[in-house]
């Protein structure tokens, strides 16, 4: 999907196009029930999902009031009735494991969030995270050795878009932005 046809303000984040494509591939959500969206800004990464997916149940998670307003107005634009929005700060309780689990922010408890997350997969389940910032990649990828995960894959993706300047063009770069997939190891006992 397009970022234009997102309703978006400056202060409030959002997945871009390329990113949110990625994302959506590495949570593997063709035979999904359940994905948390963990920081669901505009809505940009539940709602692509949601509409391509709709037997899955999303559940949003955001904690700004100017996110969570803009939220709900992308969920009516786009008609999503499968997004059960929940306004607060993540860990908090969901009354349903997951087979995904997306992270587009952390707000600071990144370690804290990933173990949440876990707890909130079914074994076999998706985690996918996003990051701008080197501080957090090398501590999710640091934390995340010592849990119990398979399949970690880590990329760095830097988009730059043709953008027109006088009378030519150039590429624009967004910032880069690394993600991390994961998935929770089967237990056996």
């Amino acid at each position: 999907m397009k970022d234009e046809l997102f309703k978006r303000t400056e202060k409030v984040p959002m997945t871009k196009e390329a990113v949110r494509a990625l994302a959506l591939s590495k949570l593997q959500l063709h035979q999904a029930h359940h994905l948390i969206d963990i920081g669901a800004g505009t809505g940009s990464v539940c709602i692509e999902a949601a509409l391509m997916h709709p037997q899955l149940q999303v559940t949003a998670i955001e904690r700004s009031p100017a996110a969570l307003s803009l939220l709900e107005e992308n969920c009516l634009h786009f008609d999503c009735r499968n997004i059960a929005i929940v306004s607060g700060v993540a860990p908090l309780f969901v009354d349903q494991l997951a087979d995904a689990v997306f992270m587009g922010g952390s707000g600071g408890n990144l370690t804290q969030l990933i173990d949440w997350s876990l707890a909130q997969l079914h074994p076999g389940g998706r985690l996918v995270m996003t990051f701008i910032l080197q501080e957090n990649l090398s501590t999710a990828l640091a934390h995340l050795e010592s849990r119990q995960v398979a399949a970690l894959d880590c990329q760095q993706i830097q988009v730059s878009l043709l953008t027109k300047l006088g009378s030519g063009h150039y590429f624009k770069p967004n910032n880069p932005v690394f993600l991390i997939s994961c998935e929770k190891e089967n237990t056996h006992g």
